[in-house]
């Protein structure tokens, strides 16, 4: 089963709140867009530093470092990073975040983010997913949103206390992919300052598999083509 996409898609943009969340989170899928032959920049609107884990007074310095080499392993033509206020990203106001993002387009076919309920419901996630969808929709382009089922959802809550939510219900139904992981836990290992080997992680890796749950939605349903993924 191909993943809908544009036809002719070349370019897009991966908005994000925090250095990491590209690797921990979508790094199977950025792998497996950029070897299908799309250009992907990044935007990372803060640089992590209000983070508990690793914290130190150079932890914004370090986790730039860090998302430039994850970016690298993980084939990213470019990357974008705003200075935004970490932690504190659902109290900028939606139409600038939209701006930030506009002015970052340029050739820009598609946006790539967390679904929208954020995975975790972090206000970072969830407001920068807001502002992207909405960026799409202004401009017609495609979105895609990661996010995980409603197992693994339910499985780490059980195993860990883990807080995740489920892709929601509504549509467009969830497309199912097989990735290779190789490059995303490469990436993931260029963030030592967040514990790469954590355990919610870990169990979440194990209990998604070779597999990552995605929504494509498209600005019209007659541009809607396979990208060559494969699930």
């Amino acid at each position: 089963m191909a993943v809908p996409a544009l036809a002719g898609i070349r370019r897009g943009l991966v908005v994000v709140a925090h250095p990491d969340d590209e690797s921990f989170g979508l790094g199977a899928i950025l792998a497996a867009l950029v070897g299908s032959g799309i250009e992907l920049r990044l935007l990372c609107f803060s640089a992590g530093e209000a983070s508990t884990v690793g914290a130190a007074r150079d932890l914004a310095t370090r986790r730039r470092g860090e998302l430039v080499a994850a970016a690298h392993v993980l084939g990213l033509a470019a990357i974008r990073m705003k200075g935004m206020p970490d932690g504190r990203l659902a109290g900028v106001p939606q139409e600038r975040l939209r701006r930030l993002i506009e002015s970052e387009l340029e050739s820009a076919e598609l946006l790539v983010a967390f679904e929208r309920a954020g995975v975790t419901r972090h206000p970072d996630h969830v407001a920068v997913t807001a502002a992207a969808l909405a960026v799409a929709a202004a401009r017609g382009l495609m979105f895609l949103e990661w996010g995980v089922p409603g197992e693994v959802a339910d499985g780490l809550r059980r195993e860990l206390g883990a807080d995740f939510d489920a892709m929601d219900a509504r549509p467009p139904l969830p497309v199912v992919i097989a990735v290779d992981r190789s490059l995303q836990l490469r990436a993931i290992a260029c963030h030592r300052s967040q514990d790469p080997d954590n355990p919610v992680l870990r169990t979440r890796l194990r209990l998604l598999g070779p597999r990552e749950w995605l929504k494509v939605t498209a600005p019209a349903a007659s541009r809607v083509q396979g990208v060559g993924l494969s699930a």
